[in-house]
């Protein structure tokens, strides 16, 4: 879990330099009147008064210093913090797999991931500042307090004013910046949707519609933009009202005293320019809004963090065929039941295809097969161990998922089938069985062409999918993983796949005929339910199963 105090601690040694410095700054900023105060008095006086301007020079010099020191560190603290968050986020997502990211779109993942991380990473130096931004006008009342206490009491009424001033616009704006991110992170998943669907948008001829609906929120961000700028203003315009009146209040009360011989020019430009720090409390604006904007981002983040990673067990898988049980295994999301008690044994090395309607559970199935997703109740074994149980390296050797959309990964061609390159001669082997190589050998750079620059239609990149796959060691999950191929290369990798000289467990999930009757087995599903398991010809006698296929 997460928490503004979270993000502040990780500031760590960046924290006491930005405090440090920023005590340096004030206490530079209390010193410099009376030392030119003093600087007055000894030229009315005609009194020595060169030492005084050169302290006055060494402190404005120093208050620099600690400025440009200030800066390097409060940037060097966000962005240490900002790539923490980060890989914290990062690693998150990874890990939470696909039900744990179910509830995210993905552009505002993306939004929550780098700006709002960034908004987060001000946390420490902007807490830092407001606290180190209380030490002038303290300063500036206890000096004043010295030099006169009616002058401390002119400034105290004043500053109580600005500090009313503040805290109102510390309550709005908080609310305020948490939905303008909201807003923002909602406007990034509708453009990510758009850009990944753009040529069924661009084929339909709906791109106008489709900027529409995703500009469609800008007048929200802009009603919020509006409300945060009307606060800062009103707040803004309060403080510069209430400023001038602690300076005129000061200079009036500082006024009457210096007729009455009790305090000396120099002291009563010293106390103009402690009023001038008093009123320079509006400033304080800017951090609070700084405030703001990390607390949204801070609790943005935190949502991400509170959701659960997949836990892997420790045990190895024994040596075995593949066989895949499923043990009163149900599914239920929002109360609506995707798999219904279902109960197969299915055996090692044998195709089993996964038939049924649209809505049927196939894809659930598959995916429970795979552990991409646990069951509400039940469990899934491969050769008798858990899937729950196993540690993650032995369950992703073992189990090899190819989807109808493959997100292809990596720098290059042979990066997507292989990621960590482990030997060219299996990226080879996995390219010719499953036809990929085919076409890749045509590429201009072969394994080497860029993923990003290389043309490919659906069924080449569902072949990569299936290489990608073929590493496997002991089950192949293949949810409608061929559906964009021809005829002939399906043929093709479907006969691989029956005739697999590894006799891995395959579970085939398809809309194909053809590819059922190559089966050892069928699943046939049917709102959540297993209706029957048997061989293809067996089932082809009933009407409702052939009106699967059309």
């Amino acid at each position: 879990m997460i928490t503004f105090k979270t993000v502040v601690k990780r500031g760590r040694a960046w924290l006491p330099l930005i405090g440090l410095n920023s005590l340096i700054a004030s206490g530079v900023t209390l010193a410099l009147p009376t030392i030119l105060g003093r600087s007055v008095d000894s030229i009315v006086a005609d009194d020595g008064y060169t030492k005084w301007l050169i302290a006055a020079a060494a402190l404005i010099a120093l208050g620099v210093m600690a400025n440009l020191v200030d800066a390097f560190a409060g940037a060097a603290c966000v962005a240490d913090t900002t790539a923490w968050l980060r890989h914290r986020l990062v690693k998150q997502v990874v890990h939470s797999g696909p039900e744990g990211t179910r509830d995210f779109e993905t552009g505002d993942l993306v939004t929550r991931v780098s700006a709002n991380a960034t908004d987060a990473a001000q946390a420490g130096p902007a807490a830092v500042t407001a606290i180190a931004a209380i030490a002038p006008p303290i300063g500036s009342l206890v000096l004043l307090a010295f030099i006169d206490p009616w002058l401390a009491a002119a400034f105290f009424g004043g500053v109580l004013l600005v500090i009313a001033v503040l805290w109102t616009f510390a309550r709005r704006t908080a609310d305020v910046s948490l939905a303008y991110q909201e807003t923002q992170g909602r406007i990034a998943s509708l453009l990510s949707e758009s850009l990944t669907g753009i040529r069924t948008i661009a084929a339909a001829g709906t791109t106008t519609r489709e900027e529409r609906r995703i500009l469609g929120l800008l007048p929200e961000l802009h009603k919020h933009g509006m409300v945060t700028w009307r606060i800062l203003a009103r707040s803004g315009a309060q403080a510069a009202i209430v400023g001038p009146l602690v300076l005129v209040a000061v200079l009036a009360v500082g006024g009457l005293q210096l007729v009455d011989h009790r305090i000396t020019a120099g002291e009563w430009f010293a106390a103009s320019q402690y009023a001038v720090i008093g009123a320079g409390l509006g400033s304080l604006t800017g951090v609070i809004g700084g405030l703001a904007r990390a607390k949204a981002g801070v609790h943005r983040a935190a949502e991400v963090l509170k959701v659960p990673t997949v836990a892997h067990g420790t045990l190895s898988l024994p040596t075995g065929p593949g066989r895949l049980t499923f043990d009163s295994v149900s599914v239920e999301t929002n109360g609506n039941v995707l798999l219904d008690n279902v109960n197969l044994d299915l055996p090692g090395g044998a195709t089993v295809a996964v038939v049924g309607p649209s809505g049927a559970g196939k894809s659930v199935l598959a995916a429970v097969a795979a552990r991409l997703r646990d069951p509400s109740t039940g469990q899934v074994t491969l050769d008798g161990v858990p899937l729950q149980a196993i540690n993650r390296h032995a369950l992703r050797s073992a189990v090899g998922c190819a989807f109808e959309r493959p997100q292809l990964v990596g720098r290059t061609i042979g990066d997507a089938i292989e990621p960590d390159a482990v030997s060219p001669i299996r990226t080879l082997a996995a390219a010719r069985a499953t036809h990929a190589h085919d076409f890749v050998s045509r590429l201009p750079d072969g394994y080497f062409t860029s993923l990003r620059k290389a043309p490919m239609s659906g069924g080449e990149r569902q072949r990569l999918g299936l290489a990608r796959a073929w590493s496997a060691n002991r089950l192949l999950v293949l949810d409608d993983a061929t559906s964009s191929l021809d005829t002939a290369t399906e043929m093709q990798i479907s006969r691989t796949l029956t005739e697999d000289r590894h006799r891995r467990t395959r579970l085939i999930v398809t809309h194909r005929p053809a590819t059922a009757a190559r089966a050892d087995l069928v699943i046939w599903l049917d709102r959540g339910r297993v209706r029957a398991v048997a061989p293809h010809a067996d089932l082809w006698r009933n009407d409702s199963y052939r009106e699967i296929f059309g």
